[in-house]
């Protein structure tokens, strides 16, 4: 690929074509539909920090930004786009295709003395999955709205479809819900460090949901259970089991300085695996049914997350009547359950999709637990924690991150899996998609989720857009380097706060 350093992620094809570039200026007119046309307006003036107006009238012989309608691009998310000096013209066959389409051009752009220069070029792109996800966890250290939209935004401009928001875990709780108003009430001001917390209103939800389904994501809403649910026991004591305090979590606490969780008491620490519902109680499973059909209710997109892992303080046996029990619920709801793929040893709801959160080169548990979704045909999610987990630290310098997941995990390390690699028997038809995630335990700001997110988010992208890695040879980790590193005056105008990574030549402006 020839026309240009910076596209990411990678498209099917690229290829020059004759002529002189296109000059994109804020009076260029865009012929769209009115809701094409905003997105236009949105789009490229954020890529080139100016407000460009893009009028909708057009004389004859002006270069105009076409955005058409076409049958004939599939599936949902491809587009074509062709530039040349008498005009740029994206079709696809819904808006979805013409947002990425519109995404593909901010990266063309390079600034000029009269204007935005764009290659002549034709690009010819479709997505290799249909789900490419983002976790945000909201629930160790609270972001507030702005700081979400923030995240949709630079999701979307990397054609990311699916925002996962763990709402839930032992240090706070962070959804209201009418039914069980004490959630919020008493569960929701603590956070890891002994941070303020917060929570979101039912409209801040609404806000949320309705902001990034008009840049084509739809949020998947993570309530974690039955484990990490530490927080539930400040609202109701009656439904939580007392914390298994383990003598490795002992240590790890000494370790930090941390204090050990109590009943009761807001838990401000790392550990993991020492929380349970009480579910030897119906009176539980009351509570998971209010908590998950308000839930529904709420949220128009498909999915409902129930977490399912690190369920230490719970017995094997509790664990798998549970999730059996409360995945068929969320089918029921009209849902599609999704778990980590700890859920794969128990008898889940056949519609359950699975993900995987091990590492890319699985132990025999966490490739048969995966494995288990195959089985039933619902499928997979991957998020391999050494890939794709961007709360990794980069390198032993970085100054958040932590480093569980086999050690730093560098931007090389982050580009070079590919999905179908990881665990043996799944194939893509197998894979439902590809999703990153950034934990917070050592992240509180935009500006930590943006060092730790970029440019790895770029290569997660990759990953669930692009031909599989090796299929050609700009999908390899020398020319990912070169195309990310080209994207850094389209970030910093964009105002991403990236990691500046020694592996990586950027382009300055």
């Amino acid at each position: 690929m020839t026309a240009h350093p910076a596209l990411v992620p990678l498209p099917r094809s690229v290829a020059v074509i004759e002529g002189d570039p296109f000059r994109l200026t804020a009076q260029t007119p865009v012929i769209a539909d009115p809701d094409a046309a905003a997105a236009a307006r949105r789009i490229l003036s954020t890529a080139t920090a100016q407000t460009l107006a893009l009028p909708a009238e057009a004389s004859p012989s002006s270069p105009a930004l076409t955005l058409s309608h076409t049958s004939d691009i599939a599936p949902p998310g491809a587009y074509r786009l062709v530039a040349a000096d008498t005009g740029v013209e994206i079709s696809a066959a819904g808006a979805e295709g013409l947002a990425a389409g519109l995404h593909t051009l901010a990266q063309l752009l390079t600034p000029t003395s009269e204007g935005w220069r764009v290659p002549a070029v034709r690009i010819d792109d479709a997505p290799r999955f249909a789900y490419r996800g983002l976790m945000l966890d909201v629930a160790r250290h609270f972001f507030p709205v702005a700081d979400v939209r923030a995240i949709i935004d630079r999701a979307a401009s990397l054609k990311l479809t699916h925002l996962h928001l763990h709402l839930t875990d032992d240090q706070g709780w962070r959804l209201q819900l009418r039914a069980h108003p004490a959630l919020t009430d008493a569960a929701s001001g603590s956070a890891i460090g002994g941070g303020p917390g917060g929570f979101y209103t039912q409209e801040d939800y609404r806000d949320i949901v309705a902001y990034a389904a008009a840049r084509h994501i739809t949020v998947v809403p993570e309530i974690d259970l039955p484990g990490h649910t530490h927080a539930v026991g400040l609202a109701y004591p009656h439904l939580a089991a007392d914390p298994v305090v383990t003598p490795e979590l002992v240590a790890e606490a000494a370790g930090r300085g941390e204090a050990l969780p109590a009943a009761g008491a807001p838990y401000t620490g790392l550990g993991v695996g020492f929380s349970s519902l009480r579910l030897d109680e119906e009176a539980t499973f009351d509570f998971v049914a209010d908590v998950l059909g308000e839930l529904a209710h709420l949220t128009p997109g498909p999915y409902l997350h129930l977490g399912g892992d690190e369920a230490f303080g719970t017995a094997a046996d509790e664990y798998d009547a549970f999730l059996s029990r409360v995945t068929q619920l969320v089918a029921d709801l009209g849902k599609v359950p999704v778990t980590w793929h700890d859920a794969g040893r128990a008898d889940v709801a056949p519609e359950t999709v699975g993900q995987y959160w091990g590492l890319t080169t699985p132990d025999a548990a966490g490739a048969d637990a995966a494995l288990a979704f195959v089985r039933r045909a619902s499928g997979v999610i991957l998020s391999p924690a050494d890939a794709v987990y961007l709360d990794m630290k980069y390198d032993d310098d970085t100054p958040r991150g932590l480093t569980w997941a086999g050690g730093p995990t560098s931007v090389r390390r982050a580009y070079e899996w590919d999905p179908v690699s990881v665990i043996d028997g799944i194939a893509d038809d197998d894979i439902v998609g590809v999703e990153a995630a950034v934990w917070t335990e050592t992240i509180d700001d935009l500006a930590g989720l943006d060092a730790m997110m970029f440019p790895r988010l770029a290569a997660a992208a990759e990953a669930a857009w692009s031909a599989p890695l090796g299929s050609t040879p700009e999908r390899s980790w020398e020319s990912f380097r070169r195309r990310v590193g080209g994207l850094g005056p389209l970030w910093r105008r964009q105002e991403i706060v990236f990691h500046p990574d020694r592996q990586i030549a950027w382009t300055g402006e």
